[in-house]
């Protein structure tokens, strides 16, 4: 694992009506969700959890895929989503994890009550400084905030144009550092490297898994499947089904609860 150091802000910038229309595709469609996006580097878990063994809040869980890894480790989580569909999907998963259906800047949860509180492909869905002082308000003292992302590796030219095709928004620079509130010191970085084999037919799936998919209307769904199809099998000369490495990557950036004197 490369640490990198942080650098300015600005990234994941999304208006409110942004938020709310294309967050508004993942209401339904869970099942189809959680079968096609992938797991969590394990490195990256140990990232989000080294030295923590308390109470834990995954909150904009979705299906819960990085739930269930914070589960594996021994946390006892509360999950967080504002879609019931992906909370049931999630119950089926983790049975004994409490469910919370709430947005990232107001939960309803006790404050003090978290060690750590996780955004598992998810920051960019809410007001960051709204979600910031809900997050500061839940941790306790010296408790931690986490965010993570698993996205295409644009770096790489053909999958950076994979992803243009795709709409798949993985033009994040892990460079920019999220935006947070004033809640939060310390901003440290990770980064990982990995490749996921897929398919046409794979890539496909996780294209309707989308935001940008779920919201367009029949006529642009079936454009963007076609240009996939072109791109895949005819510029990049590949079999319908021929399994292909895709380079992929995650990043997280974990902060700390900045104490206030007096409070």
């Amino acid at each position: 694992m490369a640490e990198i150091p942080p650098l300015p802000r600005q990234a994941f910038g999304l208006s409110a009506a942004q938020r709310t229309h294309h967050s508004a595709a993942f209401l339904a469609g869970a099942d189809q969700y959680d079968k096609v996006r992938p797991r969590y580097p394990e490195a990256a878990v140990d990232f989000a959890v080294e030295g923590l063994t308390g109470p834990a809040a995954d909150i904009g869980c979705g299906s819960g895929i990085f739930t269930a890894q914070l589960v594996a480790r021994g946390l006892q989580v509360t999950a967080v989503d504002p879609s019931q569909d992906m909370l049931d999907v999630l119950a089926k998963r983790c049975a004994d994890v409490a469910l919370v259906r709430a947005g990232g800047e107001s939960t309803g949860l006790p404050e003090r009550s978290f060690e750590l509180i996780s955004y598992a492909q998810a920051w960019h869905w809410v007001d960051a400084h709204a979600a910031s002082a809900e997050a500061a308000r839940l941790l306790v003292p010296g408790g931690r905030l986490v965010l993570l992302w698993n996205q295409l590796d644009v770096q790489v030219p053909w999958v950076h144009r994979l992803a243009r095709i795709m709409h798949a928004g993985d033009v994040h620079r892990p460079e920019l550092a999220p935006s947070l509130g004033p809640e939060f010191t310390g901003l440290k970085q990770g980064l990982w490297h990995w490749e996921w084999t897929l398919t046409l037919g794979d890539v496909v799936e996780l294209t309707k898994s989308r935001s940008y998919y779920r919201r367009a209307t029949e006529s642009t769904r079936k454009k963007v499947e076609t240009n996939l199809h072109w791109y895949w099998c005819e510029h990049l000369g590949h079999d319908v089904d021929e399994p292909v490495a895709v380079p992929h990557l995650s990043h997280a950036w974990r902060a700390w609860r900045r104490e206030i004197p007096g409070c």
